[in-house]
């Protein structure tokens, strides 16, 4: 007897039933109890109790299956939110994308304007690694000239933009989100983005948390390099001397559009320091080596602006490179020192003298131009 009163409390009590009814039904329950099981003949039947029990059963079920179904739909509805920023990546997938490249294809939302009919048009990432004075302005104008291509300068040689990798990663997330303008910026149907980054502009400073961020947002590089190095090195002396001097009226200018304005710039002639002149050399050879080395995990290229230059079958290469239909791509862009070495360095015997007999050699006959 005292182990079903007290099991009745108990299962009553789970129910949430208000306290009055269910102490005038325990009293009732323990009157029934007492007349069961007392020897006197009664002529109880217990199917009212079964009733009752039975309805609060079906009430408490009901109130248990009700908070079950509202803690589903509160786990659920930050799942679906987690995945709405995939929403348009996963409707825009297409069955001709290979699986390899899959990591390399993009479909950005940018803030800054919508995509429309092109939402669905893949993006590739891309940046170009160079040096000063190796042609990679020159080689950017040409991708620039593709319809789909939107190549964003030099945007790190803004030091604010580089002071940490803060920074930088926030500079990198704007320029793959389309939502940096600048006047290489295309239409909403741009198919490759990317930019120009110089070794020197925090690259190799934050090589580590470059490179994580470029195989996770599946950036692909193109490695720019100029093969002769003296001539590169005349090019960053005359360009340096020009910015002090400010040759075409008054204003300094690093690239020109017109053979006029190419002449003149040609025309200084630079004194080179013979004492340090191979520890340069070899110190930007070194600077080279060390960027391919940090940077060969990724998907890239390597090009040569010599290459460049002799080869048209280059430029196909890299839109073939970046899944790009293939263009003929122009600059207009014209080439500031066209003559060989001996012509454009003030003290010439002296600089053959101090390359002469080393693996520098070479340079001082070697041509990058065609006339």
């Amino acid at each position: 007897m005292p182990e079903l009163y007290f099991d009745q409390i108990r299962y009553l009590s789970l129910t949430k039933i208000p306290w009055v009814t269910l102490v005038d039904l325990i009293r009732k329950s323990k009157n029934i109890g007492e007349s069961t099981y007392s020897f006197k003949t009664s002529k109880w039947s217990p199917l009212p109790l079964r009733v009752v029990l039975l309805t609060f059963v079906m009430i408490f079920g009901v109130y248990v299956c009700s908070v079950y179904l509202k803690q589903i739909s509160l786990q659920k509805y930050p799942v679906d939110i987690s995945f709405s920023s995939e929403k348009t990546k996963l409707s825009c997938n297409s069955h001709d994308i290979p699986p390899e490249e899959i990591p390399y294809v993009h479909f950005p939302q940018p803030k800054t304007f919508s995509r429309t009919e092109c939402s669905c048009t893949p993006v590739r990432y891309f940046a170009l690694l160079s040096m000063q004075r190796s042609g990679s302005g020159w080689f950017e104008t040409l991708l620039n000239s593709h319809p789909n291509v939107s190549s964003n300068g030099e945007i790190f040689s803004v030091k604010e933009r580089r002071s940490n990798i803060t920074a930088i990663l926030r500079t990198l997330d704007a320029v793959y989100a389309l939502d940096w303008l600048s006047s290489a910026s295309k239409n909403e149907c741009v198919a490759a983005v990317g930019f120009k980054w110089m070794l020197n502009q925090g690259l190799m400073d934050h090589h580590k948390e470059i490179l994580k961020y470029f195989k996770s947002k599946g950036v692909s590089l193109i490695f720019l390099f100029r093969r002769n190095l003296l001539r590169r090195f005349i090019s960053v002396l005359a360009n340096n001397y020009d910015r002090r001097a400010k040759q075409l009226n008054g204003t300094h200018k690093s690239h020109v559009h017109s053979k006029e304005e190419a002449d003149i710039l040609a025309q200084f002639k630079p004194k080179i320091n013979t004492a340090v002149l191979v520890s340069n050399l070899s110190q930007v050879e070194s600077t080279t080596a060390d960027c391919l080395k940090l940077f060969n995990t990724t998907r890239h290229i390597i090009l040569y602006y010599e290459d460049i230059i002799s080869n048209q079958n280059v430029l196909q290469q890299v839109q073939e490179f970046l899944r790009l239909p293939v263009r003929n791509l122009k600059s207009r862009q014209v080439k500031i020192h066209r003559r060989p070495p001996s012509e454009q360095i003030l003290n010439w015997d002296d600089v053959y003298k101090s390359l002469n007999g080393t693996k520098y050699e070479h340079f001082l006959h070697q041509r990058d131009y065609v006339t």
